[in-house]
């Protein structure tokens, strides 16, 4: 029947299917770029071959760009191994309705050759191998994700013909935390917060920001995998619902040269008995887990920084005084450090204030974990706590482009150990073909500097 928290199970879609009341079942699966991508089956055809089987897609889906383009560097997917296919394996703890699409559920998928085993860059995948390193060291990880995005009254079809100049933003001017501003888009933001809650996820709150239709929902944490395949569903499905509205929105890192949109993540560790493991009697009231946890955070920012600004556009939010971070720095409730540290007790968390709404928050997550177990396994120690303004601290710098993230990356042996070379590898080229485009790209600051003056 349904759970508690909203899913569906298999007797409860057949119920469903029988009575005419389910006709669709999104089979899908995250994307390097943390979209979904897949197949919308037949829900008689899903219930008697994909539930068995699986289904197959062409497993180029992890090795193109964001224009969907073939792209060489990929040693899983070219034109010289086929471009075969990869088996998509329904996780059947996922399976839910999808509200805002009339008879239409969705199951997420982990990714498996079709001779059988895992594909180790599937986004998904890269994450489970984190939580597994946890659970084998008797640990667990819980997640919250803070994702902001800008509203236009603007349509998807109207916003591509204007090449995305000239918008109008849902709101004109800053509403941070304004219950007038958000009153504005609420026919929108209550929707979109309904409807999440029928596809199994649990709005908290909605408040506006300062970019001139900026807002943020906010949801509840829970463990790491199910969080970001809230992430995953509530991103696509709020595009999916603000086109409904004749609206669009997007969680782009940097729209304009106003405030960026934001996608905070907050991690915590427990035992996988329920224990709590991060407070207790040290300075700052941590543990010792939870200083070394943190220590590693600190360590290996600068190293996994890609998979927490994994495009060009992500390193534009990078700005003095802008709510986003600059440098390699921790503080206690301070919002201009990398990484903040809040709660009390069994709430005691890390908030990484690197990514953007661009990230993919399997890869970003699974990041922060490896982070943390390097300075657990290490024992690392943890160095003071910044007290004052981060900006102008003199702490090293988070990386300031992708050339650099990928730099770093490349030359990292932590993340090697931790996810594979094989991974590594992949993601590399994932930033040296955004890299080449990017370099190749003709701007609009170009022209509007070149076209006359130059």
């Amino acid at each position: 029947m349904e759970a508690s928290d909203g899913t569906l199970s298999v007797p409860r879609l057949r119920e469903l299917v029988e009575a005419g009341a389910v006709d669709t079942v999104l089979v899908a699966l995250t994307d390097m770029q943390g979209r979904l991508q897949g197949k919308r089956c037949s829900a008689r055809y899903f219930l008697e071959e994909v539930l068995a089987h699986g289904t197959e897609a062409c497993n180029y889906l992890l090795a193109v760009d964001v224009d969907m383009n073939t792209v060489d560097g990929y040693s899983m997917s070219s034109w010289e191994t086929g471009y075969g296919d990869f088996v998509l394996r329904p996780d059947l703890r996922t399976l839910r309705p999808i509200p805002w699409q009339e008879g239409t559920v969705a199951v997420l998928c982990d990714l498996e050759w079709v001779g059988g085993g895992p594909v180790p860059v599937s986004p998904r995948q890269v994450l489970r191998r984190q939580l597994d390193r946890l659970e084998q060291r008797g640990l667990a990880a819980y997640v919250g994700t803070e994702l902001e995005f800008i509203v236009f009254d603007d349509s998807y079809e109207q916003a591509w013909d204007r090449g995305y100049r000239d918008l109008r933003p849902g709101n004109q001017y800053n509403v941070d935390y304004s219950m007038l501003g958000t009153a504005r888009l609420e026919p929108l933001l209550r929707d979109i917060r309904n409807s999440m809650t029928g596809a199994g996820l649990y709005p908290e709150s909605v408040k506006g920001e300062c970019n001139p239709g900026q807002h943020e929902i906010a949801f509840r944490y829970a463990d790491a995998l199910t969080t970001c395949d809230n992430h995953s569903i509530y991103k696509n499905g709020a595009k999916e619902i603000s086109a409904r509205h004749g609206k669009s929105l997007t969680f782009m890192a940097k729209y304009n040269e106003r405030e960026g949109n934001s996608c905070h993540i907050h991690i915590s560790l427990r035992g996988t008995d329920g224990s709590a493991v991060l407070p207790g009697d040290d300075q700052y009231g941590f543990s010792p887990l939870m200083s070394r946890f943190l220590a590693g955070q600190l360590h290996c920012l600068g190293e996994l920084a890609y998979f927490f600004a994994p495009n060009i556009n992500s390193y534009k939010r990078f700005a003095p005084g802008s709510f986003a971070p600059t440098t390699i720095a921790w503080g206690r409730d301070n919002r201009t450090c990398s990484l903040r540290v809040v709660g009390h007790d069994q709430s005691l968390r890390v908030e990484n204030r690197v990514p953007g709404g661009d990230v993919n928050p399997y890869l970003a997550v699974a990041a922060l974990i490896a982070s943390g177990l390097y300075g657990i396994d290490n024992e690392l120690a943890l160095e003071p706590e910044l007290a004052g303004n981060a900006y102008t601290s003199g702490k090293p710098s988070v990386p300031t482009t992708l050339h650099a993230a990928a730099d770093a990356l490349a030359d990292s042996k932590i993340a090697s150990e931790a996810f594979g070379a094989d991974v590594v590898e992949h993601y590399l080229n994932a930033a040296r073909v955004e890299l080449a485009a990017f370099d190749a790209a003709v701007t609009d600051w170009e022209r509007v500097r070149g076209f006359e003056r130059l």
